[in-house]
């Protein structure tokens, strides 16, 4: 390896997660071949690229610390026996939408919750064993928090996709 790469993988492996760091052509690579298969071991993955072992581990480690990627299992809601996805739309007091966002973010049924501007102020997407369990979290959990105005509940009839394997797109970062 030369010693520019050398010292630019050591710099990226001190890095701390406040620093955010440019991804360069030989992290997006690394990104997108564990997005292709995540199980793919670092000896393969470098030698794919034409770098060391020593370099993806590294590197590897750094796009970790520095919160860029995560290495999960994803298993789908169904295999957790949340049979049934909903949307829901929560429209809330202004002065409570960050308390409410954070206390629904914490719920375990939960896969998404994001502020959003329109008729809601919460788009949560979240699953559920059955229907009293939705209507558990509706009518006990936020029926109950100070700020929720309304609830409206879209049933998900039919999961077309459920992905995460959205990729990394080529070019500077």
């Amino acid at each position: 390896m030369k010693k520019a790469q050398r010292a630019e993988t050591e710099s990226r492996s001190r890095s701390s997660r406040d620093q955010a760091v440019p991804l360069d052509d030989i992290d997006q690579e690394i990104v997108r071949i564990l997005q292709v298969d995540g199980r793919t071991n670092n000896s393969e993955i470098a030698r794919r690229l034409g770098v060391t072992e020593t370099t993806v581990r590294k590197r590897l480690s750094a796009l970790i610390s520095g919160n860029y990627i995560e290495v999960v299992a994803v298993p789908s809601p169904f295999l957790a026996g949340m049979n049934i996805s909903a949307i829901l739309g929560i429209k809330t007091t202004l002065h409570h939408v960050r308390k409410i966002a954070s206390a629904v973010s914490e719920r375990s049924e939960v896969r998404y919750c994001g502020i959003a501007t329109g008729r809601s102020n919460l788009i949560v997407e979240a699953f559920f064993k059955d229907h009293d369990h939705l209507l558990r979290f509706v009518a006990d959990f936020l029926g109950q928090i100070e700020g929720v105005v309304e609830v409206e509940t879209s049933l998900i009839l039919k999961i077309e996709k459920y992905s995460s394997d959205w990729m990394v797109e080529e070019g500077p970062q």
